[in-house]
């Protein structure tokens, strides 16, 4: 099939995305963030005329059609900041932050409203969640706890609260075991496939100061975007 025939068949179909959620997605990128390798920073995508809108939209419909994350948008340029408080000398002192192409990164956040979709619909995120949610924050998930200590307090109860840290865990993602529970999951088929793609074969240069490395590339860990 060619291109040509992809974007007339994502013309015919609607429920792919629309220049409606994609001007959304763009009201909500952040214009101070730090552009990609396409150069393109978002302040300038919150100006796209319509025309430019409409581009984009099938050009975003086209790769949910056909399941492929482009690999130019899996290139990340990595730099490291330093974490408040710690020793500059020190490597572990840095935390590193991955430059993504700004169209990359606003396509990730259509695919993951269709994510959120899915995992909703089939009842797999628990209410106790609320991170990576829409209309939820930590501030409610605070205000929900003082409320639940509060309320056994009231009742002459004991209250016990674990905390967890784990560290590294962008850092230490295992892919293949992660993209077997989305299948265990029953996430659907389209929706692993395109995560699969987005999540192998990506690509980094780290740069520290003035010096850069080679490319690279991943074979476990998720990307941490700025």
């Amino acid at each position: 099939m060619t291109l040509r025939s992809y974007f007339l068949i994502s013309a015919s179909e609607p429920k792919l995305t629309n220049p409606e959620e994609v001007q959304e997605a763009i009201r909500g990128l952040k214009a101070s963030e730090a552009q990609g390798q396409n150069g393109i920073p978002n302040r300038t995508l919150k100006h796209l005329p319509q025309g430019a809108v409409s581009l984009l939209v099938q050009i975003f419909k086209v790769i949910l059609l056909t399941h492929h994350f482009p690999t130019v948008w899996k290139q990340a340029q990595v730099i490291s900041i330093l974490k408040p408080g710690k020793d500059p000398p020190l490597p572990s002192s840095y935390r590193p932050i991955s430059l993504l192409d700004t169209i990359g990164k606003l396509f990730e956040n259509i695919l993951l409203a269709r994510i959120l979709h899915a995992a909703s619909e089939r009842g797999l995120m628990r209410d106790e969640q609320f991170g990576f949610r829409p209309r939820h924050s930590t501030s409610l998930q605070l205000a929900r706890l003082c409320e639940r200590i509060t309320k056994i307090f009231s009742e002459k109860k004991l209250t016990v609260a674990v905390f967890l840290d784990v560290a590294k865990a962008f850092d230490t993602a295992w892919i293949d075991g992660l993209l077997y529970k989305l299948t265990l999951l029953n996430l659907p088929p389209h929706i692993v496939h395109t995560i699969s793609l987005y999540l192998r074969d990506r690509t980094f240069e780290a740069f520290f100061q003035t010096a850069m490395s080679s490319c690279r590339g991943m074979r476990a860990e998720v990307a941490q975007v700025d």
